[in-house]
């Protein structure tokens, strides 16, 4: 989790153990620390898999990225950094990367960092469109598992909703 800094929350915990998110874990920030929450953990799960004996190893790594606001005050990682990460990461070891944003142009922004349009999406930041965010990414989880790639069509039920309700609110 972020904001102007970066908690570590769980760190390889089965979801079994892991409980909801409270108000006592998460708080809103005002700022967005977006490119050293996302090099520190690639940084971390990287290392975790470079040490771990082979049978724990993940055989997949799906990193989704979760933002609510535009990048104001990373001061360990740069965009060209966390994009030539994401890109090494991608090309040698298959990583799938995912970025969801709302408040911002989700597309322009995951471009910036490596991830191709085809995997960000813009949502609205509200319980329905966090909600279907997470039900579209369980979705694309189990894809993944099941048949080691992710559907082309990941996305359209955020994209719809996202567009539908764009056009209302443009509307009023």
């Amino acid at each position: 989790m972020f904001d102007h800094g970066y908690e570590l929350l769980h760190d390889r915990t089965n979801i079994r153990g892991v409980r909801p998110i409270t108000e006592k874990e998460y708080s809103v920030g005002g700022c967005t620390a977006l490119l050293d929450a996302v090099g520190k953990t690639i940084n971390k799960i990287s290392t975790s898999q470079k040490f771990v004996c082979e049978s724990q190893r993940f055989d997949k790594v799906m990193f989704v990225i979760i933002t609510d606001g535009m990048e104001n005050s990373s001061k360990e990682f740069d965009h060209g950094k966390v994009k030539e990460m994401i890109e090494t990461q991608k090309k040698e070891h298959d990583w799938e990367f995912i970025f969801l944003g709302a408040n911002i142009d989700a597309v322009s922004t995951a471009a910036k960092i490596g991830i191709m349009a085809n995997r960000a999406a813009n949502y609205h930041a509200d319980s329905q469109g966090t909600k279907m965010n997470f039900n579209v990414i369980s979705e694309a989880v189990s894809c993944l598992r099941q048949n080691s790639t992710i559907a082309e069509d990941w996305k359209a039920e955020i994209d719809a909703d996202f567009e539908s309700r764009d056009v209302k609110e443009r509307k009023k």
